[in-house]
């Protein structure tokens, strides 16, 4: 079931709030569509990495004599085969990274860091010699103590993964050595004082697991370093342009030698960011000769890419009686992984966001453990975060006695409200709309199943932010004398902005959609665009669709002045897709122009390239029905609704889907999902017959409220949707649970093993 709110403003549209067919569908479901792995060349040689076996290790020495020795192996590279660059700071996402660091996640120098850590890489004739010269190469390790738990980690005398890093504290150089790799804070007020006036304080500490994006495709790319110094790469990514310029730098080439051709891709949420096999992959072209493809496997995709971290915030809250919150203190500490840059700034900056609050501290750890470095995933930050501010706020409402809706209404943030970072929400934002969908949903309203002696009942609620990000696109689209118009942009389409994109480009010429052809294009074919992430595509890709069809607009009223043999002065007007003159009957459609373009100087070619700078904040309130069996610890979903303003639903299909998306993995990150290492830092459950993701015969129907708040500096009202519906499921969930069984978890999975140890101890 699907329930719309629509804006207090009514807005009349032809395409957009449309549900057309997606225009790539077809070739995704015929298997014509081309994938990382797909991509087959002349004398396409294949790559393998070999990968540490420990989580910590010096690397005394590495023989690959054996290998290349090997018939059919065509060339073997380590570390000493690439550039050693400064520590600028690269492009991956809401994660941070220098270059240096960069390039030692991409292959092991010195150390390796976590276990399958990149040591060395082959290219051969086929798999099978591939992965028979790994066998053959020889490293010296020198095992080192591991760190892979965030406290130990944290403590003065703990082994140190990089005897170079100091700690960033609060903008000042620390002047030794650490794993903690800077602490940031945020302060607004006075939250002494605030504690002060508190009737009602809830302290708690919560924890969460390091969990993989879980996409289908792993990483996958294709490399070839032409005789002439041009590299091309085809590979799957969110990121292009950020790819073509982190390869640059990594290799130490112009980056105009660099040309990034993006396939389809299966999958990213935050994961297909950063650089991983492309710079070998470009490396062992060079080496050998030939293009160079390299795939992940699973169990490197587990073991090696970027999950997200795993984390532990102590948080503390205080409220009057009439729940009226005075202050917040929480402080943060989240796994980097073994390098420096996981997004816990993000976290505090999101915790508190949907909520006015006048005093608060947060204080936020980024520490590096023997563990890989970790990538953006969907929201990046905010879900650990606010699965602790929102179970805090549930508990809160239960010492005082408070509906939870009403507590978290009581205390909603409103424009003018400041940011911890004192920054003021700007425009109008969603969290009360969003908040008093839910409170009149069928859902909320509903009586709850009866609970039994073994299958205890609970609901649970949590709201959801993320500020989303804007950032650069740029777009062209040619006129073609049929009337059509080719849509050309830089954003691999995961979730639908082909179509996203096409809609409001036909919106805004007032043609029908079916007339736009969008197709994305390499990074020498259209200008830079960055990452499809942050919930910005639709957002500013569509400011850049529609100010090309203002171009595109003005061209064909000069071109239609043209044919009518007008004057400068003369008034022509271009209103849904109809251009009409200044004499009666004066007017030509879409078509007919285009038709005619070529009588009046050639094509009509639009662009435009745009930097927004006013970003639409998002936010979510969900709430979830569960049943917890307490002989066996299993825990069913039972119902579920995800209300979110949208700002305006540009395909609602499509947005139903990314929140009924980010629903899914928030379930699983909540019950099921973890990392699990053993002492020794080796992740035993690198597979995913061991890595337990929800299926769909874990979830029930996800409904979904689309609350339309249009954001104002966007033509359309839009905001970005993919990223806030993975933020409220963990707090919701563990608040269902806690309602059921009468027990606050706060550590994270909820996993069957977990409740039954603490039913049973």
């Amino acid at each position: 079931m699907v329930t719309t709110t629509r804006p207090s403003e009514k807005t009349t549209h032809k395409v957009i709030g449309t549900r057309p067919i997606r225009p790539d569908g077809v070739d995704k479901v015929t298997g014509r569509a081309i994938y990382g792995a797909d991509v087959t060349l002349p004398g396409l040689l294949i790559g393998k990495v070999l990968r540490s076996p420990f989580a910590h290790a010096r690397i005394r020495n590495i023989d690959t004599g054996a290998a290349e020795r090997l018939p059919g192996v065509r060339a073997v590279i380590t570390a000493a085969d690439l550039p050693d660059p400064d520590k600028g700071m690269a492009d991956v996402g809401e994660a941070s990274a220098t270059y240096r660091d960069l390039s030692h996640n991409v292959m092991a120098r010195d150390k390796a860091l976590y276990q399958g850590h990149a040591v060395a890489a082959v290219a051969a004739e086929s798999a099978s010699i591939a992965e028979q010269a790994l066998a053959l190469i020889t490293v010296d390790y020198e095992p080192l103590p591991p760190v892979l738990d965030l406290v130990e980690a944290m403590k003065d005398d703990a082994p140190l993964l990089h005897e170079d890093l100091r700690t960033n504290e609060l903008g000042t150089l620390s002047d030794k050595p650490s794993n903690i790799a800077a602490h940031a804070r945020f302060l607004k007020g006075d939250p002494a004082a605030g504690f002060a006036e508190a009737d009602v304080i809830v302290e708690r500490t919560y924890t969460t697991t390091m969990v993989h994006q879980g996409y289908i495709e792993p990483h996958a790319s294709t490399a070839y370093w032409n005789a002439d110094g041009k590299i091309t790469i085809w590979t799957t990514t969110q990121a292009p342009f950020a790819i073509r310029d982190n390869v640059a730098v990594l290799l130490n080439v112009p980056v105009s030698r660099v040309k990034v051709i993006p396939t389809e891709i299966g999958g990213g949420f935050g994961g297909k960011l950063p650089p991983y096999v492309e710079p070998l992959a470009a490396v062992l072209s060079r080496k050998s000769g030939a293009p160079v493809k390299m795939t992940m496997s699973r169990t490197e995709e587990l073991q090696a890419s970027g999950p997200t971290s795993g984390s532990r915030t102590h948080v503390k809250i205080g409220a009057k009686r009439d729940g009226t919150i005075v202050a917040v203190e929480a402080s943060l500490a989240y796994e980097a992984g073994a390098f420096p840059g996981s997004s816990v700034r993000f976290g505090s900056l999101c915790m508190f966001a949907p909520y006015d609050i006048p005093n608060m501290q947060l204080d936020s750890y980024d520490v590096v453990v023997n563990k890989p470095k970790v990538a953006a995933y969907r929201a990046p930050g905010s879900p650990a975060a606010m699965f602790a501010s929102e179970s805090a706020l549930d508990e809160l409402a239960e010492r005082l006695g408070m509906d939870p809706i009403e507590l978290r209404l009581k205390n909603s943030a409103k424009v003018g409200t400041r940011m911890a970072n004192n920054i003021p929400f700007q425009h109008p934002v969603g969290n009360v709309k969003v908040l008093e969908a839910i409170r009149e949903s069928d859902h909320w309203r509903s009586p709850l199943p009866e609970s039994t002696e073994t299958r205890k009942i609970g609901r649970g609620l949590a709201m959801g932010f993320w500020p989303n990000a804007p950032l650069k696109s740029s777009c062209f689209a040619t006129v073609n004398p049929d009337g059509s118009v080719t849509l050309v942009e830089g954003n691999p389409d995961i979730g639908g902005t082909r179509a996203s994109l096409a809609m409001q480009l036909a919106e805004t010429l007032g043609i029908p959609y079916e007339k736009v052809i969008p197709q994305v294009a390499d990074t020498e074919t259209v200008g830079y665009n960055d990452a499809t992430g942050g919930s910005r595509t639709t957002f500013t890709g569509g400011i850049a669709v529609y100010e090309l069809g203002q171009d595109i607009k003005q061209q064909l009223i000069e071109r239609a002045r043209i044919l009518w043999q007008l004057n400068p002065e003369d008034a022509i007007v271009y209103e849904d897709g109809t251009i009409r003159g200044p004499k009666e009957g004066q007017q030509l459609s879409f078509d007919q122009l285009a038709a005619q373009l070529f009588k009046t100087g050639g094509p009509v070619v639009g662009r435009a390239s745009v930097s927004p700078k006013h970003v639409g904040f998002a936010f979510g309130c969900h709430v979830v029905d569960l049943a917890v069996d307490i002989e066996t610890g299993k825990v069913e979903i039972l119902r579920y609704t995800a209300a979110q303003d949208v700002g305006k639903a540009v395909h609602p299909s499509y947005v139903e889907g990314q929140i009924q998306g980010g629903v899914a993995q928030g379930i699983g990150w909540a019950l099921n999902e973890e990392y699990v290492y053993d002492e020794q830092g080796r992740l035993v459950n690198a597979s995913f017959l061991d890595y337990r993701m929800p299926t769909s015969l874990d979830l029930p129907m996800i409904e979904t409220i689309l609350v339309e708040e249009p954001h104002p500096p966007h033509p359309f009202g839009v905001r970005g949707v993919g990223e806030v519906p993975i933020v409220p499921p963990l707090a919701a969930v563990a608040n269902a649970i806690s309602h059921a069984l009468g027990h606050r978890f706060t550590d994270l999975p909820i996993s069957p093993r977990r409740i039954i140890e603490t039913l049973y101890p």
